[in-house]
């Protein structure tokens, strides 16, 4: 059994929503212009998925799985309701969505409007699907474990979307050839800090 501290450090590092499976990247693409609204954009998706995978690994163990209403009767615990995990984690990812985007509305409106619609699309984030359904497949034991995963998830892809919005900023003062600014430089600039980051699979954890 790995340690909550492994987990955090493993899902910053070694399974970087970005660099190890290139999720999210639609919005890592648009909003990686500027290091003031990446910076927004990661620390929202930091709250939405620490918040969210914890209280999905609750609605997996005692509402979804096999047997996991079990606790309410004996007669349930036949009961397999996984069917629905899609259903119920995309309610509870997009519920607190519309927290960030209400609460970022009020008391950062310039934040707001720079982001646009990539806020609210937080909600179809695959990087945010991704991580409940990470924590589905790999079946953490306790609470304390899915919430450090969640948490160094959010860590992971607010560091790449950063790194990528610093490096932008850099090379918008560089004589790049037309055909690959923009979308293109940055996908070759993402698959080189890629394969940097494959470097991290040496740490022994």
């Amino acid at each position: 059994m790995e340690s909550a501290f492994n987990i955090f450090i493993k899902s910053i590092f070694i399974d970087n929503m970005v660099f190890a499976y290139f999720f999210g990247m639609c919005s890592y693409i648009a909003v990686s212009k500027s290091v003031k609204t990446a910076n927004g954009l990661g620390l929202a998706v930091i709250f939405v998925l620490t918040v969210t995978i914890p209280l999905n690994y609750l609605l997996n163990e005692f509402v979804l799985k096999d047997g996991a209403l079990a606790w309410l009767s004996p007669s349930l615990a036949d009961v397999d309701l996984s069917f629905l995990s899609f259903i119920i984690f995309i309610a509870v990812i997009a519920s607190f969505v519309q927290l960030v985007e209400m609460a970022v509305e009020k008391f950062a409106p310039s934040l707001y409007n720079s982001l646009g619609i990539f806020l609210p699309l937080i909600a179809v984030n695959c990087a945010i699907m991704g991580g409940a359904l990470f924590m589905q497949e790999r079946a953490y034991v306790n609470i304390g474990e899915a919430t450090a995963f969640g948490f160094g998830s959010g860590i992971g892809w607010w560091l790449a979307i950063v790194m990528m919005a610093a490096i932008r900023e850099k090379i918008s003062y560089s004589d790049i050839p037309a055909p690959l600014r923009g979308v293109g430089i940055t996908f070759i600039i993402t698959g080189l800090m890629g394969i940097a980051f494959m470097t991290f699979l040496g740490i022994q954890l």
